[in-house]
C-alpha cells in the first residue's frame, strides 16, 4: 500500500505560480510512476503529468483545456524524501480545477493510489 497526501494549491491570480505537493508514504519502493492529474468544474479528470519515479524522465499531456502544459507546469520528484512536486506556472483562469496525484506501482502499472486532491483557483 501507498499513502499520498497532498499539499498546496489555494487562489492565485491569472498570470500567477503555485506549487502542489505530494507526500507518499508506505511501499514507495514500490513505486513506478507517479502522476498529476486534475479536474475540472463539471468536467471529467485529465492527466497532466507523470514522472517515472526511478529514473526522473517526465512526461507531459499535449495540452489541457486547451492551453500548453510543458513550458508552464513542471513535474518532479525527490525520491530520497519520497515527495512529488507541481510547479505551475503562468496560471489561466482554465487551469481552475481539482488537482491529484496518483502513483503506479510496479506490480500493476496503473495508477491504483491517490491523492485526497486539493483545489486551484485561478482569477481573471
Amino acid at each position: 500500500q501507498v499513502q499520498l497526501v497532498q499539499s498546496g494549491g489555494g487562489l492565485v491570480q491569472a498570470g500567477g505560480s503555485l506549487r502542489l505537493t505530494c507526500a507518499a508514504s508506505g511501499r514507495t519502493s514500490s513505486l513506478f510512476n507517479m502522476a498529476w492529474f486534475r479536474q475540472p468544474p463539471g468536467k471529467a479528470r485529465e492527466y497532466v503529468a507523470s514522472i517515472r519515479w526511478s529514473s526522473g524522465d517526465t512526461f507531459y499531456a499535449p495540452s489541457v483545456q486547451g492551453r500548453p502544459v510543458q513550458g508552464r507546469f513542471t513535474i518532479s520528484r525527490d525520491s530520497a524524501k519520497n515527495m512529488l512536486y507541481l510547479q505551475m506556472n503562468s496560471l489561466e483562469p482554465e487551469d481552475t480545477a481539482a488537482y491529484y496525484c496518483a502513483a503506479a506501482p510496479k506490480s500493476t502499472i496503473q495508477y491504483d493510489y491517490w491523492g485526497q486532491g486539493t483545489q486551484v483557483t485561478v482569477s481573471s
